[in-house]
């Protein structure tokens, strides 16, 4: 870490203090996906931390949403939880095919958060370093206008960008009918720049064989390019 890093940190501690919040129980790499999210700017960070905390002590009470929580989302069976690439990151798939706009918006937006928790939680090797990041695939084959849900992708991209900044590596949007592009430009709209640099539309073969170079064929699934075998996020066992 820098001597520029080690200022910013000691800055945004004490502006987090000074919103009358704390920082105690929270290490650096935390506390510097904040920093980077906010380009170093350590009163903008400080809001940041201060309004996760607030978030997570509401949203998450336990420290993470039980299954019971999601029950209904996650019975469609449409969130899959792979192993971790080379780079250490778990590799989260969804098939959009399988999804419907939830009636109920506060248990969807509490799988948003259980299928992100849980992801980020299986990377750990013993305890939460802070700095783990994530890599999801939109699996767009065979979707309707009736899987279409502009609302349930904002909610889930605004979740990552207010209360999980820098844990999204990559995101890799796959098999894109032309009916959607138009609904993906609506979806943009809400997506900080920082976010879209992270998001790869993959069109054609030299894209598809780059993706299936990047994420590993261990990782994936076969159907994708890979040699594994999909695992649905509710089989897979996790310490918070």
């Amino acid at each position: 870490m820098d001597t520029n890093q080690e200022i910013a940190l000691t800055q945004l501690r004490k502006s987090v203090e000074k919103l009358g919040s704390s920082t105690d129980s929270y290490g650096e790499k935390t506390l510097m996906r904040f920093l980077i999210a906010r380009s170093m700017d350590s009163e903008k960070a400080a809001k940041m931390f201060v309004q996760w905390k607030k978030w997570r002590a509401e949203m998450v009470p336990l420290g993470y949403i039980p299954d019971c929580e999601a029950a209904d989302e996650l019975a469609a069976e449409k969130v899959y939880l792979q192993e971790m690439t080379k780079s250490g990151h778990p590799v989260m798939i969804v098939k959009v095919n399988k999804h419907f706009a939830s009636k109920d918006q506060l248990q969807f937006k509490k799988f948003v958060v259980h299928l992100l928790d849980k992801t980020i939680a299986s990377s750990f090797k013993g305890r939460e370093i802070g700095n783990e990041k994530l890599i999801g695939i939109l699996d767009l084959q065979n979707i309707t206008y009736s899987n279409v849900d502009a609302r349930g992708l904002i909610t889930g991209f605004q979740f990552l960008q207010a209360y999980y900044p820098e844990r999204l590596a990559t995101c890799y949007l796959l098999n894109m009918p032309q009916f959607f592009v138009t609904v993906w430009r609506f979806v943009c709209r809400f997506l900080e720049k920082t976010t879209q640099e992270k998001i790869r539309i993959v069109t054609n073969e030299e894209q598809k064989e780059e993706f299936i170079r990047e994420v590993g064929e261990d990782v994936l699934p076969e159907e994708y390019g890979g040699r594994a075998k999909l695992v649905l996020l509710q089989d897979v066992a996790v310490n918070y």
